[in-house]
């Protein structure tokens, strides 16, 4: 009995981890929007621009967060971040995103997201404009 019991427990177990999402383009879509209702683009960005604020002279910060704010539109760029998930990736990855973003560790992942990318974008900004400026240095213009 206890044999039959451990059997059942593992069927159910094994089971429920298998099961998979359709992959549709509508739950897809579902899976998308249900990940950009977790990871709310809008506080993305506002945490993202706080952070990157802080590599510009003081004076000028309250600045570049209105600059940033008022110019930044969000509703196209949520539309690019959903078809562009709906394009690349499929509904079971949507998923396990929203899951995990969703989640005690993704929450606490995501609170930490704007000051990571707040140290990474000047680096990268400077680094993308400084390999620009050498491919037009090399005569292509």
């Amino acid at each position: 009995m206890k044999r039959f019991v451990m059997i059942c427990i593992a069927c159910v177990v094994g089971t429920s981890a298998v099961v998979a999402i359709e992959d549709t383009p509508e739950n897809r879509l579902i899976e998308a929007n249900r990940y950009l209702k977790i990871t709310s683009p809008e506080e993305m960005i506002a945490d993202m621009t706080k952070h990157m604020s802080q590599s510009v002279p003081e004076a000028k910060q309250q600045e570049f967060v209105e600059v940033m704010t008022k110019h930044l539109d969000l509703e196209s760029l949520s539309k690019t971040m959903l078809d562009a998930m709906v394009k690349h990736f499929t509904a079971d990855e949507l998923k396990a995103l929203a899951d995990f973003y969703g989640s005690t560790v993704g929450k606490s992942a995501m609170k930490k997201f704007g000051a990571y990318m707040g140290d990474v974008m000047p680096k990268l900004q400077e680094d993308v404009m400084k390999a620009f400026t050498q491919f037009m240095a090399a005569g292509n213009k």
